[in-house]
């Protein structure tokens, strides 16, 4: 049987709801905060039914005390109609529900019912999130396609190897959550994971952000300040976007990698500095350093170790495992019960192609989780503006390419091949859309073989 907590300051409600639900659960009572919580934290509740007015004692303190120890705790607020809306401010600091006093046992029996259900659902997703990760998974990353296989083997490989690496890949690849990886499996994960985005702190600060700098260096500078360099000793040092770094910066940044030391802004002394270095870009470097944007001899320094993120595009198979974590990530947060995504919604999904990459399918997922009023994510779940790009790609995927001075004979066996191709080799579907027979699709066919 399930166990259940009463937290109530009037013996007399404890009596009648213990007696109303001991023959369905194991019933534990509690009239102070102290043996509420002495109770939670020994027994292995499943459902508190938590009083908030404890005589003296405010039970929003408990219920907080127990969604620290447990942010997945089902806490029904039982109340009295005058404090309904304390039960409310209670929920959103995350009760599960609230129920008014006097409390009707069948009502009451319903919710718990419910609520140990939101336990089954989250103790499920949990457990197919853990599968999926032993299976498809790496430290976050998720995925089963082989490009995505290889990326897994090069982390393993190099995580306690010292040598800077450069993680390449177009915007929203997951370029941070890969360095994240390689530091928390290797030897330096005791010590911080610092990071710094080139593009984002502006050119003027970046320097100071990455060397710190020392009190009275420039106006404003009213205390020493340790740089990023200095913050990640013995641990890693992750330059996002390190193509936008200034040409000058650059050659700083290539005299740390050769001597290992840093001299804060307005610093004389040196100071010895152990960290790892992991760069990432959405550039293409080569072409910068042709361009005169980056310096060659940094870049060689940097690209020690490289690893390349494919765009989502090109690793579709892995479209449903994101979609399943994603809607199991914003259940939670949401509180939401979604069940999965219907065959449409998901055919769409794996027919577009993402120009913002996971980032572009987490938002979309987040955007169907929080709208949908339904159990499955569907098709009307879907922002406008990926059912008309996708639309557009389908439309283009499918163009069959004729070149001028191409005979009929040749142009047919492409037209017939190719939605041969498209049904999956389904003769019966595919001499319907062609608008013949299926024994005269058989010669043809022959004919071409």
């Amino acid at each position: 049987m399930n166990n259940i907590l009463i937290i109530d300051d009037e013996k007399a409600i404890c009596s009648s709801l213990s007696f109303a639900l001991e023959n369905e659960y194991n019933v534990f009572v509690a009239q102070t905060p102290e043996e509420a919580l002495k109770c939670y934290f020994n027994s292995n509740i499943d459902i508190v039914l938590l009083d908030l007015k404890l005589g003296e004692y405010n039970g929003m303190d408990v219920l907080k005390r127990i969604r620290e120890s447990n942010k997945e705790a089902v806490v029904i607020i039982m109340t009295a109609y005058g404090t309904i809306k304390s039960s409310v401010e209670a929920m959103k600091a995350g009760a599960y529900h609230y129920i008014t006093k006097p409390i009707n046992i069948e009502e009451l029996k319903i919710l718990i019912s419910k609520g140990l259900d939101y336990i089954k659902m989250n103790t499920t997703i949990r457990l197919l999130n853990e599968e999926i990760n032993r299976k498809y998974g790496y430290q976050g990353i998720i995925g089963k396609s082989e490009s995505i296989k290889k990326v897994f083997d090069v982390i393993s490989k190099v995580k306690d190897i010292d040598s800077n690496i450069i993680i390449t890949g177009e915007s929203g690849t997951g370029k941070e959550l890969v360095a994240k990886a390689i530091h928390f499996q290797s030897k330096r994960r005791k010590e911080r994971f610092e990071t710094v985005n080139c593009a984002s702190i502006p050119k003027s600060l970046l320097e100071s952000e990455l060397f710190g700098y020392e009190k009275g260096a420039f106006t404003g500078a009213l205390k020493n300040k340790k740089g990023k360099f200095e913050l990640a000793h013995r641990g890693t040092l992750f330059l996002d976007e390190v193509g936008e770094m200034e040409y000058f910066l650059q050659s700083k940044l290539l005299r740390f990698i050769q001597e290992k030391e840093i001299v804060p802004l307005g610093a004389t002394e040196k100071k010895k500095i152990d960290v790892r270095i992991i760069a990432a870009t959405n550039k293409d470097l080569k072409e910068e350093i042709k361009k005169g944007n980056f310096r060659e001899d940094l870049y060689y320094r940097l690209n020690v170790i490289s690893i390349h993120l494919p765009p989502l595009r090109e690793r579709k198979e892995d479209i449903p495992l994101l979609i399943k974590h994603f809607i199991d990530k914003f259940n939670r947060s949401m509180g939401k019960q979604i069940k999965g995504i219907d065959k449409n919604a998901l055919k769409c999904l794996e027919s577009y192609p993402f120009p913002g990459n996971i980032r572009e399918l987490e938002n979309i997922i987040e955007r169907a989780v929080a709208l949908t009023n339904a159990h499955y994510i569907t098709i009307e779940d879907l922002p406008v503006e990926v059912l008309e790009k996708r639309d557009l790609y389908l439309e283009t995927e499918n163009l069959i390419p004729v070149f001028y001075g191409e005979d009929l004979k040749t142009i047919e066996k492409k037209v017939i091949l190719t939605t041969l191709n498209k049904t999956n080799g389904n003769r019966k579907k595919t001499a319907e859309i062609l608008g013949i027979s299926e024994r005269g699709l058989r010669y043809k066919i022959k004919e071409y073989s």
